[in-house]
Order: C-alpha cells, then sequence, then structure tokens
C-alpha cells in the first residue's frame, strides 16, 4: 500500500470501540477549565445557521462530487468525538461535514472571514455556518489557540474535525502528523474516529480555483480511544506514540504512501 510505512515500534496498539451512531450515552469529559472554556464556541444561531446551509449546500456538493461514504456508522450519533483526517485540498472541509449525520466543527483561518464590505460579511456567514471556528493560526499562540479552541468543542459534546498534518500534502502523500490530536484525545477523553478523503486532489490540484465535477471517496474508521494514558498529555513519546497511530489509521484508509517529515518542511524545500 506504501513505500514507506510508520515503524511498528512507535505504534501504539489502540483499543477499538464500536459505537452505534444511534448512541446516547453521556460523555464525560475527563478535564473542565472555566479560565480555558470561555464563551461557547458553538451557540445555537451557528449551530441552526450549520442545519439550513448544510440542507441546501449539501445537495449540490452530492451532485457535484458524488461521494461515496464508508463507515459513517462509526461515527458517534452524541457526545464527543475527534475527526482526524488526511487533508489534499480545500474542498475536503466542504465535503466530509455532509458525509455526517451530526454537525462538525473545525478550525480555519481567520482570514476568511476578516473580508471587508458585502464580500467579507457573506464569507464569514457562509463559512462560519459551515461549521469553521476562526483562529489566527499565524502568531506564536496559534497552536495552543487551536488546540484550546478544539478542547472547548469536545467539552460541549460536539465533533470537532482536525488534520492532524496542519496543512494540505503538498504531493498526495501522506505526511508526519502533529502531536495536537493526541493532546485533544488525552485531555479530553474524546474517541478519535479516522478518516480518509480520497480523490478531491484530482478535482481541485493544488487547492486552489473553482473545483470540477467528479467523484470522491469519504471513508471513516472505527473510533479509537487512548483511556489506558490518561494523564500522560505531557509526556512526549505517549503524544507522539498516540499520534502515530493515528496516522497509520488514517494511511491504511486513505493508501497513501507515508512520509516522516512535517509537511510544512516538505512545502518549505
Amino acid at each position: 500500500m506504501c513505500d514507506q510505512c510508520i515503524p511498528a515500534s512507535i505504534v501504539l496498539t489502540c483499543t477499538v470501540q464500536h459505537f452505534a451512531p444511534t448512541d446516547t450515552t453521556p460523555h464525560h469529559p475527563r478535564t473542565t477549565s472555566p479560565d480555558l472554556a470561555g464563551p461557547a464556541t458553538t451557540p445555537e444561531e451557528p449551530l441552526s445557521r450549520l442545519t439550513v446551509i448544510k440542507a441546501v449546500l449539501g445537495p449540490i456538493l452530492r451532485l457535484m462530487f458524488r461521494p461515496q461514504v464508508e463507515g459513517a456508522e462509526n461515527i458517534p450519533g452524541s457526545g464527543p468525538v475527534i475527526l482526524a483526517g488526511n487533508h489534499l485540498t480545500f474542498i475536503d472541509s466542504m465535503i466530509m461535514p455532509i458525509c455526517c449525520d451530526r454537525p462538525v466543527f473545525y478550525i480555519g483561518k481567520d482570514e476568511y472571514v476578516t473580508g471587508k464590505g458585502l464580500k467579507g460579511r457573506l464569507m464569514a456567514w457562509f463559512f462560519t455556518g459551515c461549521g469553521m471556528i476562526p483562529v489566527d493560526r499565524d502568531g506564536g499562540r496559534g497552536g495552543v489557540a487551536a488546540l484550546m479552541t478544539g478542547r472547548r468543542v469536545l467539552e460541549e459534546g460536539q465533533a470537532f474535525a482536525i488534520y492532524p498534518e496542519g496543512t494540505r500534502s503538498p504531493d498526495g502523500r501522506l505526511y508526519r502528523g502533529r502531536t495536537g490530536i493526541a493532546r485533544l484525545t488525552l485531555m479530553t477523553g474524546a474517541p478519535v474516529v479516522p478518516f480518509a478523503m480520497i480523490g478531491t486532489d484530482k478535482l481541485q490540484p493544488g487547492g486552489a480555483g473553482l473545483p470540477r465535477p467528479g467523484k470522491v471517496t469519504v471513508r471513516f474508521g472505527e473510533p479509537m480511544e487512548f483511556s489506558r494514558y490518561e494523564g500522560m498529555d505531557r509526556d512526549r513519546y505517549v503524544l507522539r506514540a498516540v499520534t502515530d497511530s493515528v496516522m497509520s489509521e488514517v494511511m491504511r484508509l486513505s493508501g497513501q504512501e507515508y512520509v516522516d517529515m512535517y509537511a510544512t518542511k516538505a512545502k518549505a524545500a
């Protein structure tokens, strides 16, 4: 499936749980911190707007991209869950959420919502209505802000999507994951559902310009949980091993070749 795989010595054996999509068992986050939680990140108004936009935009996107969805039943029907997958192009964040039966929130660049005039307001309304939470990721504390935002979303019992690679793949291969995904699951106890976007890069090469119609596949794997490592969210070896376990599943689902370096370094080379 790939020419270079994640070394087996650093991949943890995770516990796989099977959740029914109608599961109503309450999930209790391990840690809550009022001073970090701040105001609600997913208030009722954006949730209602997300439902409307999904109802209107969903049929159009399904017609354009004809997504073949596999394993959607692996996504818990309620409670916090982290959706972690590969990132090939811009439209990933538009296609994957319409393949889920519940609202999905994710981090996006704040430049998408800071435009001026009518166009800027419409873009802000659209992107936040699609579940995007804008964060300034260019500053020195951008990673911390994204992590804390994800933590708040999960503590509110929502689904949070993350691309562990941290950026779009420059060449279609799967790159080393950053450990924010491990911190989130260990801090909150939320299960991780790995997913793979397949074929989106063929419809929007380079992530720019208007995508062309075509067929894509969105594949969800079985939930992974790492409760055995509770309280070890500051252990860098555990964080790396948990992250690599998730990326190993993403690699298996996507069939991509794995590259043991960060995508940002590949882009800068």
